[in-house]
């Protein structure tokens, strides 16, 4: 942490810090466990333009982006990227008719579906436009075991048959077709091994174990129908940061989504196959001392999306042996922190890790990067390009 300090001792606070030396052994960490696998770069976990660019360079077997809204997707067409998979639904006509031009142009963009709704959507605009819409198939990966579903609601293909009925109202039409099939196995990538609460850990292992089969073969099953309508599938895509192992072992997958695991939020120090280093995160400025033991550091609110739970929390990581106060936590203006050793003063910085990823860019209009002590690049984020798209 000593070249933290040392790159960003003038920089205003609060800030956020990005340690390339971190990122460069996350994105070598990526290109090994990868293997024959190409990457597809989920953009919701990075939100920002030079960032982006930055890992891709970096990428052995890059793919493409994953992206989450079509404002997204029309923000970086207008600057040059392409090769979209668009990770969700989209329902937005106005926003569809703007890519369009793109589409026909060359560019790939691809769009996800699940049911027949987002197909007619689809197939109505391409009639109109005279253009083929190329989409994704999401099958749902869940299980539910009954006492529990574990995963999450997404898809609502969730077997063979009613893949098939979807397949077959849509064979006859002209303006939307098949390229991809995706299988988010959620209940693998984003259910951490090490819970907060340490008894789930042995049921959460059990559920794991229990899903691997039924998830590879599902899936399987899934590609050989969705082949039989459309032999010319491109690609398809599975898992996330968290599953990284796993998904690269499936012979049915050609590529994988990753995101987290460039900046590795605090989140991701929870799984036993991940070896990350912490890439990313903010700083805040102590401005308080309202009792011994006891500092205040000036915002620091920024808690991240999902379930509620202390592990959504920001979570400071120098100097050590700092803890957020659990009746207060992270506040939208002030974050106290327990300091049993008295290491902090006013005027001090505190640096902390965010849980997840992106999100933290939603915070801050530049990304302060830094390698070896030394302040290198400043990288705007999304927020900094003046964009909010969810």
């Amino acid at each position: 942490m000593q070249d933290l300090q040392n790159a960003y001792e003038s920089i205003q606070k609060p800030f956020a810090w990005v340690d390339l030396n971190s990122l460069d052994a996350n994105i070598q960490f990526i290109n090994e466990q990868t293997k024959s696998k190409y990457v597809r770069v989920a953009t919701k976990s990075v939100r920002s333009v030079e960032m982006l660019q930055y890992i891709e360079k970096g990428l052995h077997r890059f793919n493409g982006w994953m992206t989450f809204t079509l404002e997204e997707t029309l923000f970086l067409l207008e600057r040059g990227f392409d090769n979209f998979l668009i990770g969700y639904p989209q329902l937005d006509k106005l926003a569809l008719e703007k890519i369009i031009p793109y589409i026909v142009a060359g560019k790939k963009v691809v769009f996800m579906v699940d049911q027949m709704a987002h197909w007619k959507f689809l197939e109505s605009i391409g009639a109109v436009h005279n253009v083929v819409f190329s989409m994704c198939i999401d099958i749902n990966m869940s299980k539910d075991f009954k006492f529990i579903y574990f995963g999450t609601k997404r898809s609502s293909i969730h077997n063979l048959e009613e893949l098939k009925q979807l397949l077959e109202e849509m064979k006859e039409w002209k303006y939307a077709k098949v390229t991809g099939v995706m299988g988010y196995e959620a209940q693998i990538a984003g259910v951490a091994d090490h819970p907060v609460q340490s008894y789930k850990k042995p049921l959460i292992q059990l559920l794991k174990n229990r899903s691997y089969h039924s998830i590879s073969s599902f899936r399987k099953d899934a590609v050989r129908l969705v082949l039989s309508y459309y032999p010319t599938v491109e690609f398809v895509n599975g898992g996330g940061s968290g599953s990284i192992s796993y998904t690269c072992s499936e012979k049915a997958v050609t590529e994988i989504t990753i995101g987290s695991a460039f900046y590795a939020p605090s989140l991701f120090s929870r799984y036993d196959s991940l070896q990350l280093q912490p890439a990313a995160g903010f700083a805040l400025q102590v401005t308080r001392k309202p009792e011994e033991h006891v500092v205040v550091c000036h915002g620091g609110g920024y808690i991240a999306s999902g379930a509620v739970g202390v592990d959504k929390q920001p979570k400071p990581i120098y100097p050590t042996g700092l803890k957020l106060l659990s009746l207060e936590g992270a506040g939208e203006v002030q974050t106290p922190l327990y300091d049993p050793n008295q290491v902090c003063h006013i005027g001090d910085t505190v640096y902390f890790r965010h849980a997840k990823a992106g999100e933290l860019c939603e915070r801050f209009n530049e990304l302060y990067l830094s390698r070896s002590g030394q302040l290198e690049a400043v990288f705007n984020t999304y927020r900094g390009d003046g964009k909010c798209f969810l």
